[in-house]
């Protein structure tokens, strides 16, 4: 036996949002819609989708028009970083993505976050590099990191 229900969110292994699916009672009814994740399949669910999907497509386009602003604000960007060196070359240690992020929110004030920083490792050279930032909905921007040598020279 097995009930329908019109999913309202995607559920993994199960279907994306809007489709008509047969599920186990127990499941539809513990789990599916107390979370909010499906509806019994009616006309007013059909509807309610209709609306939840266009609530969606409008928030999706607020965030993808704030992506595009903060691209233009990391447009260019140029971000220069002092560390210790073991022979003048190789990092006593490496520049991550969290001295990146901490670079950049000093530099320009915007916060990110680290899962934003598409950085393949950590970087243990002094040298120039181009990682780039992902923004969401398909914005992704470039800029130039340049770490230093910053470690005192021996005295004689």
């Amino acid at each position: 036996m097995s009930v329908e229900v019109l999913l309202m969110d995607n559920v993994k292994k199960l279907g994306k949002a809007g489709a008509i699916v047969n599920v186990a009672p127990g499941y539809a009814r513990n789990f599916l819609v107390p979370k909010g994740l499906a509806a019994p399949a009616t006309e007013a669910a059909k509807r309610r989708l209709k609306k939840l999907e266009a609530e969606r497509a409008a928030r999706a386009a607020e965030e993808k028009k704030a992506a595009l602003e903060l691209a233009r604000k990391l447009e260019k960007l140029e971000i220069t970083v002092s560390a210790h060196t073991t022979d003048g070359k190789k990092l006593y240690g490496s520049v991550g993505a969290t001295d990146i992020i901490a670079a950049i929110e000093a530099n320009r004030g915007i916060k990110l976050t680290r899962s934003q920083l598409e950085l393949d490792d950590a970087l243990r050279e002094v040298g120039v590099y181009e990682p780039s930032i992902d923004l969401g909905h398909g914005v992704s921007v470039k800029f130039k990191i340049t770490i230093l040598d910053e470690t005192p020279e021996a005295a004689e």
